[in-house]
């Protein structure tokens, strides 16, 4: 079973989007998406520096088009063109189950037909700056914990007032508060912890630091169409199955100031009998916690076009063909 997954905030880097501009229809696309998320994703996707795409809001809209450009671009009929909005056509019909991670959900409801494309880059535009507004009010951010044992790590933070706002398994938990609790876990490592690395984001996400936000966007998606998922979303809450498109954009909010179980969801993932697991650009994230996490399951990370030959190869390897053509 194939497994198809989005990252979240931290994955982005400068000129990340520029290799992606050289497919067929993908400057015209990021064009229409950036007049409908009124943010100039090519500017921001290519010419940008590192500093200027680790504002949230910038940083948000950018991996949800470069998700859904790959994602567009790997399951395109006849490996040209693309799928439209929502329609998992061709290849895409062998997606066994979806996932993404933090803002990298929007992707995988957008993935699984719960949205438009359209829809998620107004949503996560949305998103990113309700997000850096409440990021405002008090110097915060995340730090990834690598290594010790989780139960230990978790009280060890609360000693410090930081929040597990990312439990990503295979050894990796990420810290979120203010600069000073921070600062004071880079001095009082938990035990067995190898590192503490500060992610390149801007704000303690997934904490009550993002209560605010919460509210901006309950307010929003109360008119945004949605439709129930074509094919299983796995939700980032408690890594269960969602069949309800309304119930995913109702974990979409909520998630905003609650942690990440990525944990949760990947136990998910061998439950379903995962067999192979690809990770839409800007991949390698999960991927990385997969390759520890899932031993035996084959991995892939769409980082650039030339990443697509090798993604349909694996497809077809891991993946039965009679599933590219509908029943009747």
């Amino acid at each position: 079973m194939l497994v198809l997954v989005a990252p979240g905030q931290g994955a982005q880097k400068p000129g990340f989007l520029t290799p992606w501009l050289d497919l067929p229809g993908v400057t015209e696309r990021l064009a229409w998406w950036s007049a409908v998320s009124g943010l100039d994703l090519i500017h921001y996707g290519t010419k940008a520096d590192e500093e200027e795409i680790r504002d949230t809001a910038v940083a948000q809209p950018l991996l949800v088009a470069a998700g859904l450009l790959s994602a567009h671009a790997l399951f395109a009929p006849g490996a040209e063109g693309a799928p439209g909005a929502g329609r998992p056509d061709g290849l895409a019909n062998r997606i066994g189950a979806a996932a993404g991670h933090s803002v990298g959900e929007i992707t995988a409801a957008a993935a699984t037909g719960v949205l438009t494309d359209e829809a998620a880059m107004v949503l996560v535009r949305r998103r990113g700056l309700a997000m850096a507004e409440a990021a405002s009010h008090a110097e915060t951010g995340m730090a990834a914990i690598l290594g010790g044992e989780q139960d230990n790590v978790v009280a060890h933070l609360g000693k410090h007032g930081l929040t597990p706002a990312n439990v990503n398994g295979a050894g990796q938990i990420v810290a979120a508060g203010t600069a000073e609790q921070l600062a004071a876990l880079a001095e009082d490592k938990p035990e067995g912890v190898r590192r503490v690395v500060p992610l390149k984001v801007a704000g303690a996400f997934h904490t009550v630091h993002m209560a605010p936000a919460v509210a901006t966007l309950e307010a929003l998606v109360a008119g945004v169409p949605v439709a129930d998922p074509r094919i299983p979303y796995i939700s980032n809450r408690d890594g269960k199955v969602v069949a309800s498109g309304a119930e995913v954009i109702e974990r979409l909010v909520a998630q905003v100031s609650n942690p990440v179980r990525w944990d949760l969801c990947m136990e998910t993932f061998q439950e379903l009998g995962v067999t192979t697991l690809i990770e839409v650009a800007p991949g390698g994230t999960l991927t990385g916690i997969a390759k520890r996490a899932l031993p035996g399951v084959a991995t892939l990370a769409l980082k650039t076009p030339d990443d697509l030959d090798a993604a349909r190869a694996l497809i077809a390897e891991h993946t039965d063909p009679a599933a590219d053509t509908p029943a009747e």
